[in-house]
């Protein structure tokens, strides 16, 4: 028996190659098959199964286009509905890959049809469980994303409570947790940064765990402090369950080489959104005008999907050279397909085009220290956790953060001047490219962010750590 875990950092998303004899499967991949199709033709293994643990919110998942090249069959714990083929399993049902076992545990609660898979070795001996969201390493999935009319968030984290309880808890404590997602996620609140953990551990160190916890005791934890999902979620969840497009035909679509005279024509045809994707230090100094910069080098695909309010929007690309198809692809992964192509030669091509070209100010930690002592406005765009455990003390700052800058932001002057810092300079250079975009002329970024304004000794609140936040 083989278990690989595929860990993609930027979605802190886990998928899992599993082999026996010669028959394999695979546990929530990615969009793009090749790197699945390509590990069992390296291996000499034929893919049998694709096991979903649930409707997946944060990304789509590659299964309908791996079951499509590979021919294998897609499973789904029970209640599951799609309009595509799979086989919706039934409570402890078994399949067999080689010489090893994979059980349906059933676990709803973070959603409905959430199930957790469990490895029964050649020797019959439980061996790992792969968790989906219901149970992260130090924590549990985030009860909220499956609300409907007849079921609040309380009552699925009265489910998810029961779930932990029958079918995880009582498994040996030798038992390798294989989770979903790991610290990053939007699926869980305060995740671990290891990627699997024996399950005798997590029962002594995950809060949700706690053998002494009451049901209502854990409906108040397990729904305490969360914050508002990314408004990309549902539409994902939309994808999943009804399928997509293939992901060769959105990457031919997207890699078309565009000079800057084309470029400019489908900007303005399409209505295309330019999205620059180069680090934030590099795309203040030269930009199109109009151009968001959302570095592919951070939290790429989950920003676009805080940020761009629809899947269908046409976008273009202006990307450092070789990476045009890394981003597109990157895109796909959250549902964002309507990629027309990206600026051949990059910014370089644009300016020696005669094109017009916009900057950013950014200015050190310690030119901000120095400005303090005037009458400026300062900008955290950091999460909430973040500023409540620390931030510059002084009433010159007001917090918004930049998942809600579509939402929040809209009493800003356009004739004032802003200075935007977040923990670390990625997000304030998207926040203060979207400012750019509609009309803030006077925006300044603080390059470093808060880490910077801390070396450079300004004020700030005594940290609070944010375990102790509600």
């Amino acid at each position: 028996m083989k278990i690989e875990q595929i860990y993609t950092g930027c979605l802190a998303q886990g998928a899992y190659y599993i082999e026996s004899k010669g028959e394999a499967a695979i546990v929530d991949p990615l969009r793009e098959t090749k790197p699945y199709t390509e590990k069992a033709d390296k291996e000499g293994t034929k893919i049998k199964y694709i096991f979903e643990t649930h409707f997946h919110a944060d990304f789509v998942s590659g299964h309908v286009s791996l079951a499509e090249k590979t021919g294998a069959t897609i499973v789904f714990g029970p209640t599951a509905q799609t309009t595509y083929d799979a086989h919706i399993a039934s409570d402890n049902e078994e399949f067999k890959i080689g010489d090893i076992t994979i059980k349906v545990l059933h676990t709803p609660g973070h959603t409905q049809e959430s199930t957790t898979f469990l490895v029964i070795d050649e020797e019959g001996k439980d061996y790992a469980i792969f968790s989906g969201d219901t149970l992260f390493i130090g924590d549990v999935g985030r009860p909220d994303l499956a609300v409907k009319s007849d079921l609040s968030q309380e009552d699925l984290a009265g489910m998810l409570f029961d779930s932990l309880r029958n079918k995880i808890m009582s498994l040996n404590d030798d038992v390798i947790v294989y989770p979903a997602h790991g610290a990053g996620s939007a699926c869980g609140k305060n995740m671990s940064k290891e990627t699997f953990d024996a399950l005798g551990n997590q029962k002594k160190t995950n809060y949700a765990l706690r053998s002494d916890m009451s049901k209502e005791e854990f409906i108040k934890e397990v729904t305490e402090g969360l914050t508002t999902p990314p408004q990309y979620f549902p539409q994902n969840v939309k994808m999943n369950k009804e399928g997509y497009e293939n992901i060769d035909a959105i990457l031919e679509k997207g890699t078309v080489a565009l000079n800057p005279q084309l470029f400019e024509e489908v900007v303005n045809a399409e209505g295309a959104l330019v999205l620059d994707t180069r680090d934030p230090q590099v795309f203040k100094d030269a930009f199109i005008p109009n151009a968001i910069n959302i570095g592919v080098n951070g939290g790429f695909a989950p920003w676009v999907g805080a940020l761009v309010l629809d899947l269908k929007q046409p976008i273009v690309i202006v990307a450092e050279e070789g990476k045009e198809e890394e981003v597109i692809t990157r895109l796909s992964r959250v549902g964002y397909d309507n990629t027309l192509g990206y600026l051949e030669g990059g910014i370089a091509a644009w300016k020696n085009a005669g094109k017009e070209v916009d900057e950013i100010v950014s200015i050190s930690a310690e030119e901000l220290k120095s400005k303090l002592s005037t009458d400026i406005k300062v900008i955290d765009a950091r999460k909430d956790g973040e500023y409540k455990s620390e931030h510059i003390d002084s009433d010159k700052v007001v917090h918004k953060p930049l998942d809600f800058i579509n939402t929040e932001w809209s009493d800003l002057d356009r004739s004032q001047t802003y200075h935007i810092h977040c923990a670390g300079g990625y997000r304030s250079m998207i926040a203060s490219s979207i400012l750019k975009s509609r009309g803030f002329e006077n925006i300044i970024d603080v390059k470093g962010g808060f880490k910077a304004i801390k070396e450079a000794g300004i004020n700030t609140t005594e940290f609070v750590c944010p375990s102790t936040l509600s």
